[in-house]
């Protein structure tokens, strides 16, 4: 496998991810759906960020990073409140509770989205392949990307 490869398998590992998710409690919009996963990610690594430094880390506009935090606060998965020394700022924090939107989507199987891909419809198969997955997560986190660039 190649960086080309390896490329165009996240990005279909991410479609077929997107496919999982469910959308009722979304607004049934699937838009917008990596940007609020990015962040949502960024806030449980990084909780008390600002909205500027959400957008520094993960390299979104920093408009694209404010609709994604109201769309968290609005499901129940993030808070805020202003920054004590800067009043015109919000510190943004996983909610301390998970909403019934944030349990929706941990719970969801991606069983169904990853067999259409496969096309298969044998549960065995599928069931090797999500281990295959989780194997690779285990492996590969977040932190990961940081020893890229260490």
């Amino acid at each position: 496998m190649d960086g080309v490869e390896l490329f165009l398998l996240g990005r279909t590992l991410m479609k077929i991810g997107e496919e999982a998710l469910p959308l009722d409690g979304a607004g049934g919009q699937p838009a917008g759906v990596r940007t609020v996963l990015i962040v949502v990610g960024d806030v449980r690594a990084h909780p008390g960020s600002a909205i500027g430094e959400i957008a520094t880390r993960t390299g979104l506009p920093q408009s694209a990073v404010s609709g994604a935090v109201a769309r968290l606060r609005e499901v129940g998965a993030v808070v805020t409140a202003p920054d004590p020394r800067d009043r015109r700022r919000l510190l943004i924090r996983p909610a301390p509770e998970p909403s019934g939107r944030v349990e929706a989507v941990r719970s969801a199987s991606v069983d169904a989205a990853l067999a259409a891909a496969l096309d298969t419809d044998d549960p065995r198969r599928v069931a090797e392949i999500v281990a295959l997955l989780e194997e690779l997560a285990r492996n590969l986190t977040p932190r990961s990307l940081t020893r890229l660039r260490g």
